[in-house]
């Protein structure tokens, strides 16, 4: 069952038990998709993402994110790091670019 309202909680059948979840208007993929159980962040983009992106373009961005942080060496405690990949996420969850492609010919050449 999915409202047809943008921030209204629908209860769903998980196992036998009863969830509640909050259906939000994804930024990127549209209404009526479930909103993140919590922000991602303790900061004010965390609170932008849990409101505006749904939790299934939420698990597709950490896959891309773990692709980035795989291909060019990152440590997400260094703050260049996450500067970098703050951006990424204003780009491309948030805004209506593409993310960093993977050029993956330049495997081990790349310097960070």
């Amino acid at each position: 069952m999915v409202s047809s309202r943008s921030g209204a909680p629908n209860s769903v059948s998980i196992g036998g038990a009863k969830a509640t979840v909050e259906i939000i208007d994804c930024r990127r993929c549209g209404p009526d998709k479930p909103k993140l159980a919590r922000a991602p962040f303790r900061n004010d983009l965390g609170e932008r993402i849990q409101g505006e992106i749904c939790s299934d373009c939420w698990a597709e961005w950490l896959q891309h994110q773990t692709l980035l942080i795989n291909h060019y060496g990152l440590d997400p405690r260094d703050a260049k790091a996450k500067e970098f990949l703050y951006g990424q996420i204003e780009k491309v969850l948030l805004g209506e670019g593409d993310g960093e492609e993977i050029d993956t010919s330049q495997q081990g050449g790349i310097a960070w």
